[in-house]
């Protein structure tokens, strides 16, 4: 297990318990109470935990693991997923994209997609292959390079565990434009009480998103489906499409299909 594998079984660990105390971790992941101390160190050094006594506990009342530390979750089923979303995207259309890991990976497949290495067909001359619309600095990062995408930033106040943008200069921005269709990313989809996030201002962005799009997409991996968050997006109903993978099953679906939205499995 190298390093980096280590840091991530370990906030996970944190997420999961609520707290981690040196020996039980050691045991856990097979390796030295002492590389276990030093791991806990450096991560407390980056602000991702607080070092206790004994161990270490969340950092702060509401803890959220930083993108950059989500990304190797569900790895495999993410890049299945993002591949399935990027195939319902129509060259020339205007898309939205929610900030998060698996909507960062939708923004890589759709980047390598032959069919939009350049102008979309019949379009007009200087027409953009597509046109994306973000609140996320990584995705509008790896997007700006290539000249066939036109790329809109909204402003805001960016929040370093995500890094998207939120607050009211955000909102203002994104509330004066209209998108083809809105890909979400979520913390959780509940048939009854309908998509959510853990941070009441991502969820107005992509609130308003929604509310602006003609098809709204989730892109959600299995274990995000079923569960509640804090902070609602919006109604199951307002749900065009669901992408996710195979982990979710004919009875788990079944809810999602009954409120009109389209399960699509990869």
């Amino acid at each position: 297990m190298t390093r980096k594998e280590r840091w991530q079984t370990l906030l996970d660990l944190l997420v999961e318990r609520g707290g981690l105390e040196v020996e039980p971790a050691a045991e856990a992941l097979g390796v030295s109470a002492a590389t276990i101390r030093r791991d806990l160190d450096q991560l407390a050094e980056q602000q991702l935990l607080v070092r206790t006594r004994g161990g270490a506990v969340p950092h702060g009342v509401s803890y959220e693991l930083p993108l950059r530390y989500r990304t190797s979750r569900r790895a495999a089923e993410k890049r299945r997923i993002s591949e399935a979303v990027a195939a319902l995207i129509v060259p020339g259309e205007v898309i939205g994209l929610t900030g998060g890991t698996t909507t960062t990976e939708v923004a890589r497949t759709l980047a390598g997609r032959a069919d939009l290495a350049g102008p979309a067909a019949g379009a007009a001359a200087g027409a953009p292959a597509l046109t994306v619309v973000t609140n996320a600095l990584n995705i509008a990062g790896e997007l700006v390079i290539r000249p066939q995408f036109k790329i809109v930033l909204t402003g805001g106040v960016a929040r370093p565990q995500s890094y998207e943008l939120t607050g009211p200069l955000a909102q203002g921005v994104l509330g004066q434009l209209t998108v083809d269709t809105a890909v979400v990313g979520v913390d959780a989809f509940d048939p009854a009480d309908g998509a959510a996030t853990r941070h009441e201002d991502e969820a107005a962005m992509n609130r308003l998103l929604c509310e602006r799009a003609r098809r709204v997409i989730i892109a959600a991996d299995s274990s995000k489906l079923g569960v509640r968050a804090f902070a609602r997006i919006c109604a199951t109903s307002a749900v065009d499409v669901l992408v996710t993978d195979t982990g979710l099953s004919d009875a788990g679906a079944e809810p999602f299909e009954s409120a009109g939205v389209e399960v699509v499995r990869v």
